[in-house]
This record gives structure tokens, sequence and C-alpha cells, in this order.
């Protein structure tokens, strides 16, 4: 039985680990911190969605990675 296809695929899934887990993260503490100040709201879900579009890019550059390796 042979096996075809590329190791590069594997290295991409593996990649998704860290955006997927550090969006989680965030998601929480942005839940955290409008559960603790309901108030504050506002100021929070602006830096959070930074912080969404910082890890997806992480997550983009990973599936770059794919074709370039």
């Amino acid at each position: 039985m042979e096996i075809t296809g590329s190791l590069s695929l594997i290295g991409y899934g593996i990649a998704t680990l860290g955006p997927a887990i550090a969006i989680g993260l965030i998601f929480a503490a942005l839940l955290n911190g409008i559960a603790r100040q309901p108030e504050a709201a506002g100021l929070m879900r602006p830096q959070a969605i930074l912080g969404f579009a910082v890890a997806e890019a992480l997550a983009i550059l990973a599936f770059v990675g794919l074709f370039i390796a």
C-alpha cells in the first residue's frame, strides 16, 4: 500500500492550531471582560476584533506557506 500526497498538508493542519487556539482565548477573554464590566463592552470589542484579525492573518500566512514549500 503506497501513500501519496504532500506532507505540507499535515504541516498546514498543525499550523492552523495556533490561530484557532488564539481566537478561542481572545473570545474567552472578551466574554470574561464583558461579564465583569458590561459598561466597557464598547471599548473591548474593537480590540478583540483587531486580535481576531491578527490571529487570522497567521492562519493565512500558514496557508501561503503551504504553496511555497
